[in-house]
């Protein structure tokens, strides 16, 4: 077995939690992200989802799981902001992650270019590394694995102009992209309770993504102050 087939075995059927906090965030802190990072696993979790080369250093420290790692950058002019530009890409490749995520809608990079123009320059540049498509749309999905994409998920559905006001976690798509791609699907998005992860998996996901409902404890407390307001 590769390292590509060993790793998707390792997360198959199982959880995949997201440690992030942004510069804005109470829990912004590497050290902090390690802790939560080393709770999620204890908890079961089968891989980690991490931003930023700092958080992914720390977390490697308690946590021997397979790691997805992005790097979120804001650049003037685009609303591509995960892992946005090859600068992220060599860097996120040089810390060594087992698998890069990055936009892969069909919206305009920083630097001028479509997904379909840039990908295949990193596909040619980093052959060994796998790379996730953080997609909003069944288009985007289908293109992305024409493009050479190790898998695919639903990140951004709900998250671009395009898809905004979609229901989350977003059925429909996720449905749609294990029906027609033979690649791993992998759920990611507005995944908020138990039930709602059974029933993605249910659909014949790879694996699932849940971050907010497990790692943000300002937004979840928000969900429940806002019910008693």
């Amino acid at each position: 077995m590769d390292n590509k087939d060993k790793i998707f075995e390792q997360v198959k059927g199982k959880l995949i939690v997201s440690c992030q906090a942004l510069p804005e965030e109470p829990l912004h802190s590497p050290y902090i992200m390690g802790r939560m990072a080393y709770a999620a696993k204890l908890g079961g979790a089968c891989g980690i989802r991490a931003n930023s080369v700092e958080d992914i250093k720390e977390i490697k420290k308690t946590v021997d799981l397979p790691i997805i790692g992005i790097i979120k950058r804001d650049y003037e002019g685009s609303d591509v902001f995960i892992t946005p530009t090859m600068e992220e890409i060599d860097l996120l490749y040089r810390e060594g992650v087992d698998i890069i995520a990055l936009d892969a809608t069909k919206r305009v990079r920083p630097d001028g270019m479509t997904i379909e123009e840039v990908f295949p320059k990193i596909r040619e540049k980093y052959k060994d590394q796998l790379f996730m498509a953080d997609c909003s749309t069944y288009e985007e999905g289908m293109t992305a694995y024409k493009l050479g994409f190790d898998c695919v998920g639903t990140t951004l559905s709900g998250y671009t102009e395009y898809t905004k006001g979609t229901s989350l976690p977003d059925t429909d798509l996720i449905e749609n992209l294990v029906r027609e791609l033979p690649i791993p699907v992998i759920a990611e998005g507005g995944i908020w309770t138990p039930e709602q992860l059974k029933t993605v998996f249910e659909l014949g996901i790879h694996t699932a993504v849940v971050g907010t409902a497990i790692t943000r404890p300002m937004e979840i407390t928000k969900r429940f102050v806002h019910v008693i307001q």
